[in-house]
């Protein structure tokens, strides 16, 4: 995913553990973890919400022309 391979993930575990210590680390791996779900969650409900506005318009302007075409044939 990030080109992290297995020598640099232990050093890092190893820097991590030294700076915040073997008692802070689990809190520190449950905020990163709970941080990235939520960018995550966030990322896909922006995805969603921007896949789906142009349908939106579209479908309005389809209702509309659906309900203006029995309007027109009545009127000739």
């Amino acid at each position: 995913m990030f080109g992290i391979g297995v020598p640099e993930l232990i050093l890092i575990l190893v820097i991590g553990l030294v700076v915040f210590g073997p008692g802070k680390l689990p809190e520190v791996g449950r905020a990163v973890g709970k941080s990235i779900r939520e960018f995550k969650k966030a990322t896909t409900a922006v995805t969603e919400e921007l896949d789906a506005a142009p349908e939106k318009p579209r479908r309005e302007a389809k209702a509309e022309a659906k309900a203006e075409e029995p309007a027109k044939t009545e009127a000739k």
